[in-house]
């Protein structure tokens, strides 16, 4: 990340960017690609005023920024071909510097608290079938040349399947991590530094003690536990790389990604009778809301079987 491309501000305004990211990373606890994200969206608005002002953007310019000057921002966005999700965090990423200016005096965000963000399409979480993520987890390594290797692949989905976590969740765990075969939870620290408790089973133990035997690299609690192929930290792009082979191998949809391994978690646990308030507790969901969607894809992974399985369904479309 750099403002090096972004000529279009002033230097006060980049310092306080800078500084204004690096609180989102060490204070906040945003992950790499949140911090990402949003100083792209700056980047975007910033560029926005310059041809907005028809100069760079300065400190005066964000000091009171009015709801006007939003709408017209996201207008541009919008012509630009961005849709609701998109222009959403972009309003996200513009409200959380401002707010940073703020707190330093600087600014006032009144105006971009006012704007309302686009409304969001409703999108449901695509799971795999039972079937499907069992068979991911157990191919992982299918398409791996060094043992080791193949027994981590394997070990990070049946993580994410197995424990509903999120990748970035699975990829931060130190090296000492499972290392207890009678361990039966862990905590995960999860999405804004909150905590949760999350149970093992005996098949996730497992995927991670044949990973730990394997691995050619010191597993110290002040290392990760998953490594690249030399060494260093496994990155979230090498396991998506490797679904995407699995996708093809399997026959799988582009849906089926390492998140859906999540979202498979939740629906199968709520199919077999898991309560929201339980499910909730497990995945980390601030909002029960949030967890309320996989009822939605149940029920309607129930009406398909029903609408295939039912003799008066089946007559009605004869």
């Amino acid at each position: 990340m750099t403002d090096g491309l972004l000529v279009h501000a002033s230097r006060a305004v980049l310092d306080h960017k800078a500084a204004w990211l690096a609180a989102l990373a060490n204070e906040r606890g945003a992950s790499e690609h949140t911090v990402a994200a949003y100083e792209r969206d700056l980047r975007q608005f910033l560029t926005f005023l310059t041809f907005y002002h028809a100069r760079p953007a300065e400190l005066a310019d964000l000091a009171d920024v009015k709801t006007a000057d939003l709408r017209a921002f996201l207008a541009a966005r919008r012509r630009d071909g961005a849709g609701a999700k998109s222009l959403g965090r972009g309003l996200a990423g513009v409200r959380s510097f401002l707010r940073y200016l703020e707190r330093q005096g600087l600014a006032s965000s009144a105006g971009a608290r006012a704007m309302r963000a686009p409304k969001q399409p409703k999108s449901l979480p695509r799971p795999l079938s039972v079937a499907d993520a069992v068979d991911v987890t157990e191919e992982a390594g299918s398409f791996a040349l060094e043992p080791w290797i193949a027994a981590r692949d394997v070990a990070v989905l049946t993580l994410l399947y197995g424990c509903g976590l999120r990748i970035s969740e699975a990829l931060t765990l130190p090296g000492d991590a499972l290392s207890d075969p009678g361990q039966r939870a862990m905590p995960i620290t999860g999405k804004g530094g909150k905590t949760r408790v999350v149970p093992l089973l005996p098949a996730v133990l497992e995927a991670v003690a044949d990973y730990r035997r394997l691995c050619p690299f010191d597993l110290s609690p002040q290392e990760p536990l998953f490594r690249g192929a030399r060494g260093g930290p496994l990155r979230a792009q090498i396991v998506q790389r490797g679904m995407a082979r699995l996708r093809g191998a399997l026959g799988l949809p582009e849906s089926a990604t390492p998140h859906a391994l999540r979202h498979s978690f939740a629906t199968h646990l709520l199919s077999a009778g898991g309560d929201l308030r339980t499910i909730q507790d497990l995945l980390g969901h601030a909002s029960l809301s949030t967890t309320q969607n996989y009822t939605a894809v149940d029920s309607a992974r129930l009406m398909a079987v029903y609408e295939s399985a039912h003799p008066r369904a089946r007559r009605r479309r004869a």
